[in-house]
């Protein structure tokens, strides 16, 4: 077990830089794509449900690893 949260621990950072770099993209996409389009309230919760979006993908595939490093360590 101690293996498991020793190789996530050094992982992290690398997670935590997409997880960033990701939702920067994100948003730079919401912008390209309605940026003076519509209002900018809009474009404001169009950011926040994109982000959220991406938010519940990253944590999907963080849970799915964590997941599958536990059941090829009971192998």
């Amino acid at each position: 077990m101690s293996k498991i949260n020793n190789d996530l621990l050094k992982e992290l950072p690398v997670y935590l830089l997409v997880a960033v770099s990701s939702l920067l993209i994100m948003c730079f996409v919401v912008h390209a794509m309605v940026g003076g389009l519509v209002s900018l309230h809009t474009e404001y919760i169009l950011y926040a449900v994109i982000c959220l979006l991406d938010l519940a993908a990253m944590a999907f595939m963080a849970r799915d690893v964590i997941r599958r490093r536990k059941a090829a360590d009971h192998d």
